[in-house]
């Protein structure tokens, strides 16, 4: 009976991959609520102790020591709990040995498998969590067990880790029976069961394998400075050696990139870009907008933003496909950066400089109407009253018109001569600018080409006349051809003859 009771546990251990104190401890706890249910009853407090070695099984019960006994059970008195240990007093709790029952019924034994069953599978799940929760940051190897509504659960061997879609990198497809490696995101214990979660998009992903496949970082002589990823597209990695005479770049790469093509094979194909970094923020930037070449890098420190100036023919390079080379660019730097083309430069500072010759010109006109004695920019009429803008640069003395001219009576009539005819009375240079009402300055002479708009009958006339001459142009050349064939034949004939 022992040596089955000790090849059950010893079984029950290997299977489980469960300590053999374990499996004793689940089968103790069985035959206490069996014993209980059998003998004494569900309130009787009992312990089961099964030796190790021997495998032989006691069962105690444990009895509060009292002056006087009352109808409450587990109790025993001072006397008697004296001749089993003498040195108890009132109030102490004795264990005292009891024999077990020769069978068990059946629903004792129900019970105790019921218990065995879920204080192993308690044990289990313990195990589970003290085994991962050591590894979790780290990489694992799994099979791809089944896809269920757009996760996938990952075989790790004694558990299963799950893919949420959130952590699933674009462009990879993944089928059942696929070994992959994975990242141990999360592993939590919501109540007694253990849920792990694995990702393939994490970008410290990219960083277990480069410690992986790269002794060097692994061992601290290069190290990882920073990672920006976007999974399934591309990922850019900066690096930085330890110790001089060392190349960061060239150690990651690998000899004709070995290296590099390890990891890129892992990621299903994903870009990694591996750069250099540097204590500069300006050197950084630039070599984190990699594989564009840079011009300048202006950094503006209270805003944390970087201005890039590119080559006209870069720029699209350094933006990359839908902003991706510059976003990553941010990510790994820190900086907000702003891509400009050498061309949009010059035109900015041409602005610039147009914009402060116009006010130097707006200030001067300015000090000069202050000197004049008149407002800037204001026409004095005939009768003193503002009137039209004057235009920039024209002085005072240039604009104001004396009013005596203006206003200057006209010259006598004289008597027309017989046999002549009356010739045409011109009006007054005041009568033409006299305004309407009293009030009002002199009118503005407009005339019909200020008014009236080009007419497109006209740009059509224009263009045709355009196109006519083209085909002048081509007639004639066609003709010339012609020409020189007819001429080149009559040569050969006369050659022939």
């Amino acid at each position: 009976m022992k040596s089955d009771f000790a090849l059950a546990v010893t079984q029950l251990a290997a299977e489980k991959d469960l300590p053999k104190e374990v499996i004793l401890a689940a089968v103790e706890t069985a035959l206490a609520s069996a014993y209980r249910k059998e003998e004494l009853g569900v309130t009787q407090p009992i312990s089961v102790r099964i030796n190790p070695n021997t495998f032989d099984v006691k069962v105690f019960t444990s009895k509060m020591v009292t002056e006087e006994l009352t109808d409450q059970p587990g109790e025993i008195s001072v006397d008697e709990a004296r001749k089993i240990k003498a040195d108890i007093q009132v109030g102490d709790n004795l264990e005292i040995e009891v024999t077990l029952p020769k069978s068990a019924g059946r629903i004792a034994a129900q019970t105790a498998k019921q218990v065995i069953v879920q204080r192993l599978h308690e044990a289990e799940h313990e195990a589970i969590f003290e085994e991962f929760v050591g590894k979790e940051g780290d990489i694992v190897s799994g099979l791809v067990r089944r896809i269920e509504a757009g996760r996938v659960f990952i075989d790790l061997g004694r558990t299963e880790g799950v893919f949420p879609p959130a952590e699933q990198s674009r462009g990879e497809r993944y089928r059942p029976g696929q070994r992959i490696k994975v990242y141990l995101l999360q592993i939590a214990r919501p109540g007694k069961t253990t849920e792990i979660t694995v990702s393939r998009a994490h970008r410290n992903l990219v960083r277990r394998l480069f410690e992986l496949g790269v002794p060097e970082i692994r061992n601290g002589v290069v190290e990882l400075k920073a990672i920006a990823r976007e999974a399934g597209n591309r990922t850019k990695v900066a690096v930085a050696a330890k110790q001089p005479g060392i190349d960061p770049v060239g150690t990651c790469v690998g000899q004709r990139g070995i290296r590099i093509q390890n990891i890129v094979s892992e990621l299903e194909g994903e870009k990694v870009d591996v750069i250099q970094w540097s204590a500069d923020a300006r050197e950084f930037i630039a070599n984190a907008l990699s594989p564009a070449q840079i011009i300048s890098v202006t950094i503006n420190e209270d805003e944390g933003a970087a201005t890039v100036v590119v080559p006209d023919r870069q720029l699209s390079l350094a933006i990359g496909r839908e902003g991706q080379n510059a976003r990553l660019a941010a990510k790994l730097t820190g900086w907000r950066i702003d891509i400009k083309s050498a061309s949009m430069v010059e035109t900015e500072l041409k602005e610039k400089q147009e914009s402060a010759e116009a006010s130097k010109a707006a200030a001067v006109e300015e000090a000069e109407a202050l000197t004049s004695g008149r407002p800037a920019g204001v026409l004095l009429a005939a009768d003193g009253r503002p009137g039209e803008p004057v235009p920039a640069g024209v002085g005072a003395a240039e604009v104001e018109t004396d009013s005596a001219t203006l206003e200057s009576p006209p010259e006598k009539e004289q008597p027309a001569v017989a046999g002549e005819a009356e010739a045409p009375v011109e009006p007054a240079l005041s009568q033409i600018f006299m305004p309407v009402h009293p009030q009002e300055g002199p009118r503005e002479i407009r005339f019909a080409e200020d008014i009236i708009p080009k007419r497109a009958k006209t740009e059509k006339k224009e263009k045709k006349g355009r196109e006519d001459e083209a085909a002048l142009r081509t007639k004639a050349k066609k003709a010339k051809r012609t020409k020189e064939y007819v001429e080149a034949e009559a040569e050969a004939e006369e050659d022939v003859y």
